[in-house]
């Protein structure tokens, strides 16, 4: 009786071990995705150095966070549409073909051209004054306020209408500037004043998403500490040789800040640890 015992006991111990196994075998395998990648420049990959020959003036590159995501990930299928200089006009004009019922995650940047941050930017540099540097931050803010929410509104309807099933993830833009010294035309008080610009953009951005029944998610913190300034940053600083790609992330800036945002965002770390910007 004892030695019967002992035995149902030893089996049940064995049971007990091999079940989680079992369990972890059985497990199914994601189910592959459809995912369309719309938006701006943000999205497409200005500033990473190097884009897709068929991509034209939209510089998409397979260095930007959507490429990134679609290749670390189990992808059904993946369109690319996201354009440099896009407003969000430009985005329901040109970019939401792929979308249909199927589609099981949408990504985007957008509204930051329809604000101008460029000509911002421009109106910024050196010599501007730090007084005619806030006119025309304020003025992009107040366009944020009164213009962008419609503009944002409609585009969102229209993805929600073309991808009804779509798990859709709005994400926000960096700020671009450290507050460190700085050997650039931006003086401290026009650096605080851009970023002060960006943060505006983002708020109006994700309420506008979230009322829409979006995700939004904001890349700021994965930024932090890496803005133009810094001792590593991952967005490119004035370049004269390659005018577009200033003031745009650059490889590091969407393999790890824009994609681990976007992983957080959807739930799903990146198959491979050094694309989801780990070490």
């Amino acid at each position: 009786m004892i030695r019967a015992r002992a035995l149902q006991a030893t089996f049940a111990a064995l049971v007990t071990t091999l079940l989680p196994a079992a369990a972890a075998v059985a497990a199914p395998a994601p189910a592959p995705i459809d995912y369309v990648a719309l938006g701006d420049s943000y999205s497409s990959g200005v500033g990473t150095g190097n884009y897709r020959p068929d991509s034209g003036n939209c510089l998409r590159s397979d260095a930007a966070y959507p490429a990134l995501w679609a290749k670390s990930h189990t992808v059904g299928s993946f369109a690319f549409t996201a354009c440099g200089g896009a407003t969000t006009q430009d985005v329901r004009d040109n970019q939401l073909g792929p979308l249909n019922d199927r589609t099981g995650l949408v990504s985007i940047t957008a509204g930051g051209n329809d604000a101008g941050f460029g000509a911002i930017l421009s109106s910024c540099v050196f010599p501007a004054s730090d007084a005619s540097c806030d006119a025309a931050v304020n003025a992009g803010i107040d366009y944020a306020n009164r213009t962008l929410p419609g503009r944002l509104d409609g585009l969102y309807r229209e993805i929600k209408a073309k991808a009804p099933k779509a798990k859709v993830v709005v994400l926000g833009y960096p700020r671009l500037f450290e507050r460190d010294v700085c050997p650039l035309s931006f003086s401290l008080h026009k650096r605080d004043s851009l970023n002060h610009g960006a943060d505006e953009l983002n708020r109006v951005t994700a309420g506008h998403a979230q009322s829409a029944g979006f995700t939004f998610a904001n890349p700021t913190s994965r930024f932090a500490g890496h803005g133009i300034c810094a001792r590593d940053p991952w967005i490119n600083q004035l370049n004269i040789a390659h005018p577009v790609e200033s003031y745009h992330p650059d490889v590091d800036g969407h393999a790890r800040a824009y994609l681990p945002t976007l992983n957080s965002a959807t739930g799903k770390q990146s198959l491979d640890p050094v694309a989801s910007g780990g070490s």
